[in-house]
């Protein structure tokens, strides 16, 4: 049964800003800071786990230089399905990463599974869908 509160849809809600503005900042220890480790994130057909924020931050660093390539500056995003039970939560995010001239260079939907832990959320696991 979800026991979802306003309290908990405001902080969810407010990580992916947080989430979004860091990429958008190009902020890899911002981004690292929003994960609950050891986290597992599935993309390409493939599970990688990463064991803290330092492992973890090659993964970043990498994604960051290809949103840089592609010129993106602003990530837009919108929470779909939310689920909350306890100190878990299930969320489907639609994310949309436009260039400058407002152009999409990417789009597409993660699944994360979130974690509260001493009264913050964070992200436990991630699955990519490409759109």
């Amino acid at each position: 049964m979800s026991m979802k509160t306003d309290k908990d849809t405001t902080e969810i809600r407010e990580l992916f800003a947080a989430y979004a503005s860091a990429f958008d900042d190009f902020d890899a220890d911002a981004i690292a800071d929003l994960f609950a480790y050891p986290v597992v994130i599935w993309q390409f057909d493939r599970g990688n786990m990463f064991e803290d924020d330092e492992d973890l931050m090659e993964n970043i660093d990498a994604l960051l230089k290809v949103l840089e390539n592609e010129g993106v500056v602003q990530s837009d995003y919108e929470v779909g399905a939310l689920s909350v039970s306890g100190p878990t939560a299930l969320a489907s995010v639609s994310w949309s990463q436009k260039r400058a001239d407002g152009d999409v260079a990417l789009a597409f939907t993660c699944h994360y599974h979130l974690v509260n832990i001493e009264d913050e959320w964070l992200i436990a696991s991630i699955f990519n869908e490409n759109v």
